[in-house]
């Protein structure tokens, strides 16, 4: 069986490699990420996952992954920051408090389709203006849900998380691993 990601993130593709999982194609799913009024963050992230699945054309030998990531505070989705202004809003109300990073995950073999969600505790510091300031001028905000990404300069601002570091990330890896073997990929 080949293996096609669903996802142009550079990050699923490093965290599959370090498993020892090269995908033999990549096809990002172009789906409409937009949350149905009043739908809360998990049932949307899990929504998302199964959506790019199921969008992301494949052979009868070929295994599709995708993943979605959402950061909730309560029941409020931060998605993708359009402006570094709601990137400083983001931060700035996830300071001093814990939300938490939900990522799906789905995997597709013909009809068939395997799913697991995972949520992450994640406690964030209150960022003085040159922290805040500074991160924003690096630009890292840019394309990660909730404005930040642990793997990078923002790791200095997690003093705790609660779950799986590498679903906060973008895709969790013990869970990936079990749906792919369900699916027939042997990892």
């Amino acid at each position: 069986m080949k293996l096609v990601l669903g996802s142009a993130s550079p990050r699923r593709l490093d965290l599959l490699a370090t498993i020892g999982v090269i995908p033999d194609a990549v096809r990002p799913a172009d789906i409409d990420e937009t949350p149905h009024p009043r739908e809360l963050p998990r049932p949307y992230c899990a929504r998302m996952a199964r959506e790019k699945v199921q969008a992301v054309s494949a052979s009868d030998d070929e295994i599709v992954l995708c993943g979605d990531t959402t950061v909730a505070l309560g029941r409020r989705i931060l998605g993708k920051p359009e402006s570094a202004a709601e990137a400083a809003e983001f931060l700035t109300t996830m300071g001093g408090r814990r939300h938490t990073v939900i990522t799906a995950v789905a995997v597709k073999r013909g009809a068939q389709v395997w799913e697991r969600v995972v949520e992450t505790a994640v406690k964030m510091k209150r960022l003085s203006d040159d922290e805040l300031n500074g991160y924003l001028a690096s630009g890292e905000w840019q394309g990660k849900a909730g404005a930040y990404g642990i793997q990078g300069r923002a790791g200095a601002f997690i003093p705790w998380i609660q779950g799986s570091f590498s679903a906060v990330v973008g895709l969790p890896l013990a869970e990936t691993a079990t749906l792919l073997n369900a699916a027939g990929y042997r990892i």
